[in-house]
């Protein structure tokens, strides 16, 4: 009964991972790069949105501003790669650093709350409110995305990361679409952070520690069921953000269980580590050698070849 009465919970905060999964989706898998940047720029999107809020801004507006700024951090990425020649691992590792004495300035400290009169989409006191909240985000990102992907900038920005250099060839700019898949990426993830800050009342420095890793196993577990069903982009957002859902459920059921919360990002480390390795295994160690296969015409001319130096001899 426990665990039921956590389900509604475990959606709420599963609907918002699985937004952020959708924003690391366009890196990693659209664009097919590996961007530390999202551990910051979940925590600006937290950090914005609080601040303003606090200080007597409009929600939307607040949310809207965080976007922006999870965007410019993304950019900035983009242009650190692009214009500087820097490996994208390393040049969101770059970003995240700075990110990390951005989000202090922005909110004067380690953490900052909400006051009591801050008005707030969501929130962990109404998790039925917060499941609404949270999927109708979900929807609009996920037909914003489809809507966008379908337009010619969209299918340049895909071709960009299936294959760089035929996209370079064809006269793509392939700089330019990689700053803008990074700033999209980070916008949403930072949407994220600030549903998530409404959610759990409070910004904190600390929020974005890992969050990757939760991306991650949000995408992994969600395209395993989703490409089964029908592989195509909307059905992999979909799984995505089922990923996000599902991934919470078994974590509030492992808390439950007693196991020590502090190996859950070691426990969530691993789980990734192994679905990222099981295709290699599988063709490494478990995949039949190929046997070449002799065509029968070549049969039947090695044949004659044979029966001429016969003859001959």
């Amino acid at each position: 009964m426990s665990f039921i009465n956590a389900l509604p919970g475990a959606v709420a905060q599963g609907l918002i991972w699985g937004l952020f999964a959708i924003g690391l989706y366009i890196s990693y898998k659209i664009l097919n790069i590996a961007d530390l940047t999202v551990d910051g720029s979940i925590c600006t999107g937290a950090c914005v949105c609080v601040v303003l809020m606090t200080n007597g801004v409009n929600v939307a507006v607040s949310m809207l501003c965080a976007f922006i700024a999870g965007a410019i951090a993304g950019a900035v990425t983009g242009i650190f790669h692009t214009a500087l020649g820097i490996p994208p691992i390393l040049a969101g590792i770059l970003t995240q650093l700075i990110l990390w004495s951005v989000n202090l300035k922005i909110l004067g400290g380690a953490n900052l709350s909400f006051g009591i009169r801050n008005y707030v989409l969501l929130s962990s006191r109404d998790q039925y409110m917060s499941i609404l909240v949270g999927g109708l985000f979900c929807v609009f990102i996920i037909v914003g995305l489809y809507l966008f992907f379908y337009t010619e900038l969209g299918f340049s920005l895909k071709s960009t990361g299936d294959n760089e250099e035929m996209s370079r060839a064809q006269g793509v700019n392939v700089s330019f679409n990689k700053v803008l898949g990074l700033a999209i990426s980070n916008g949403i993830i930072a949407l994220s952070g600030a549903i998530l800050a409404q959610y759990q009342g409070f910004a904190d420095i600390n929020m974005g520690r890992g969050a990757i890793v939760i991306g991650l196993a949000a995408i992994i577990i969600g395209l395993s069921v989703s490409m089964k069903i029908k592989p195509n982009f909307v059905v992999s957002l979909i799984g995505v953000v089922g990923g996000g859902i599902v991934y919470y459920l078994v974590y509030t059921l492992v808390i439950m269980l007693g196991l020590d919360t502090d190996l859950l990002k070691m426990l969530s480390a691993i789980v990734v580590a192994i679905f990222l390795g099981i295709p290699y295994i599988k063709k490494t160690y478990f995949s039949k050698p190929k046997i070449p296969v002799i065509a029968e015409g070549n049969q039947c001319a090695d044949e004659n070849v044979d029966k001429g130096g016969e003859d001959n001899a």
